[in-house]
């Protein structure tokens, strides 16, 4: 009986315990059902994510052309030698094995070290760009002695023309962090990838840099290639025409020798910019790979600020070159006529303040076109005074300046047309007679840029049409409004910068071209950059080249060509370069003739 009772209790536990197991084995049963069949999809996906790996293609980045196709920025073929951390057993060791061949700088290896502490081990980091061959030759013989570096062959930015195209282009570098605050795109997010960072580069830089492509591997449990999937090319960025002929480029450039300044060509009928210049300047292909900080303190430092495009962003006064705007709302106005006269002794009188024309000896008797011709300033003293500081402001600002015009440049800068309006905002005090007579010879407040003097000379010389400066390249002509102001006057102050090319005394006689059949026109501008005291003055003004550079006066010179038949204008600003006429005439004569024989359309 006993025997009896331990086989009932034996058999009652087997059979709880059996039907435990039966139970564990039915969820077992139901949960790899629903792994296996009502969730497939979702493991199948996460299979899939641990099996594969997506590596992005940077696509090729669109080229930057002058207005005939010739590339000014473009993609060079270059080898890069990269490295998967995760495949490297010792990184310090692997750097100090290849620094020799690839003459890695401490800095290049601080870069690195942060490059692979901010990305996946699997993805691939640059140790250095542009390889040259010896360089390649070097890694891949002795390729198996470091393991996880490879040979990738891409594309560099390249700018050819240097120096001459610098400041419109601008150039690309590296993502930076706030760049990858700012934007989701992914391409940011691959190592090496460049962006604009100025100039074109940088305000047309989503267009110019293209869309993504995609590699497909097959990875192995700790993100080895085991085998390439599926390969999609990236889309090319689309390439930006210009309007600047890069012959014309060059030719402004160096038309400037030692000078510092800039220089801006205008188609006067389309508001094409042909040329702008601004000098000295600098190679862009330095900032590419990064510039060094020996490079950087060189630019930064030089008084003569080679960083800076001078052509948009340097404010001036005008001096002389401003009389044409006075001349013209002066005719405009009836203040005066081809007729009216006034007498220069050399200086004029108003309250108990001396005014000075720039000859000591005076001009005489001059009507506009001999004021314009010899600069006189006692008459357009005088003739600002009849006119008053608003009806300068506004034929001003009607010709162009002080305006910001649509180049799609940073930086660009307005200048200053001043009235009793702006002085009273500005400097909250009253606007003075004497204020009006310096505004009249392009001084005091007057302050323009290079771009827009041309285009102030352009809206002139045109018939009086309203174009705007333009650098891209577009499909279909503008057409401009007409200005209304009447061809007569127009035709006397055209009258007035054709006697001082050409004509007996004028003060530009320098500016005649070497090919008698090129006649140009134009106004010369030398404006000071600081102010002569009187004592100064009695003593005898020191000469130009007895003062330090930055004391120097600047030299302006705005001329056109044809006479009869107008097509260019140039603006040339000389900084410190002392006088229009002896420096900068001569740069804007080449300029334009050069510009003639080439003949741009």
């Amino acid at each position: 009986m006993k025997t009896n009772d331990k086989l009932r209790i034996l058999l009652q536990r087997s059979l709880i315990i059996f039907s435990i197991n039966v139970f564990i084995f039915f969820i077992l049963i139901g949960r790899l059902y629903y792994l296996q069949i009502y969730q497939k999809d979702k493991y199948t996906l996460l299979s899939d994510t641990n099996r594969i790996s997506k590596r992005i293609l940077i696509p090729p980045r669109g080229s930057i052309n002058d207005r005939s196709g010739i590339e000014l920025a473009k993609n060079n073929q270059t080898f890069q030698a990269m490295i998967i951390s995760e495949q490297v057993p010792d990184i310090d060791s692997l750097l100090s094995s290849i620094t020799p061949i690839l003459n890695l700088s401490q800095t290049d290896i601080e870069r690195i070290k942060k490059d692979i502490s901010k990305y996946k081990k699997t993805l691939p980091i640059k140790i250095k760009d542009n390889l040259s061959w010896e360089e390649v030759s070097s890694i891949m013989i002795n390729n198996h002695l470091y393991p996880g570096l490879f040979i990738d062959e891409g594309l560099i930015r390249h700018y050819p023309y240097e120096k001459y195209t610098a400041h419109p282009l601008g150039y690309v570098g590296s993502v930076s962090q706030s760049d990858l605050q700012n934007s989701d795109n992914p391409l940011l997010q691959v190592p090496g990838f460049k962006i604009g960072k100025s100039g074109f580069e940088k305000t047309f830089d989503t267009s110019l840099r293209g869309t993504e492509g995609t590699i497909t591997y097959e990875v192995n449990a700790y993100g080895r290639i085991m085998r390439e999937i599926e390969k999609k090319e990236g889309i090319k960025g689309n390439d930006l025409d210009l309007t600047i002929d890069i012959r014309l480029q060059k030719i402004a450039y160096d038309a400037f020798g030692s000078q510092s300044g800039a220089a801006v060509v205008l188609d006067i009928h389309t508001g094409e910019i042909l040329a702008l210049v601004s000098v000295p300047s600098f190679d862009a292909n330095l900032f590419v790979d990064g510039i060094s900080i020996k490079n950087w303190n060189t630019l930064l430092y030089d008084e003569k600020k080679p960083l800076h495009n001078k052509a948009i962003t340097g404010q001036y006064s005008p001096g002389s070159t401003f009389k044409i705007a006075v001349a013209l709302a002066a005719l405009e106005e009836g203040i005066i006529t081809p007729s009216t006269t006034s007498f220069c002794s050399g200086k004029m009188n108003l309250g108990n303040h001396l005014f000075h024309c720039w000859r000591h000896s005076g001009h005489g008797k001059q009507n506009v076109i001999d004021a314009i011709k010899n600069s006189c300033d006692i008459f357009f003293y005088e003739v600002a005074l009849k006119l008053g500081i608003e009806k300068i402001h506004d034929m001003s600002r009607r010709l162009g300046l002080g305006e910001i015009y649509d180049l799609k440049l940073e930086n660009q800068k307005k200048g200053v047309i001043p009235n009793k309006k702006w002085k009273q905002e500005n400097l909250k005090s009253p606007w003075q007679q004497g204020e009006t007579v310096i505004a009249g010879i392009g001084q005091g407040y007057v302050l323009v840029t290079p771009i827009q003097l041309a285009t102030m000379l352009a809206r002139v010389v045109n018939g009086g049409y309203e174009i705007t400066p333009t650098l891209i390249k577009k499909d279909q002509p503008q057409s401009f409004k007409k200005l209304n102001i009447k061809q007569s006057s127009i035709d006397i102050v055209k009258q007035g910068m054709f006697e001082v090319v050409n004509g007996i005394g004028g003060t530009a006689s320098s500016a005649k071209p070497k090919d008698k059949n090129i006649i140009i026109a134009g106004k010369t501008g030398t404006t000071q950059v600081r102010r002569i005291s009187l004592k100064e003055r009695q003593a005898g003004i020191k000469k130009d080249e007895e003062l330090p550079w930055k004391y120097r006066n600047h030299a302006w010179f705005m001329a056109y060509t044809p006479h009869n038949n107008p097509k260019y204008v140039v603006a040339v600003i000389a900084e410190h370069g002392g006088s229009g006429s002896a420096v900068a005439a001569p740069i804007a004569a080449k300029i334009l003739e050069e510009t003639i024989k080439l003949d741009i359309r």
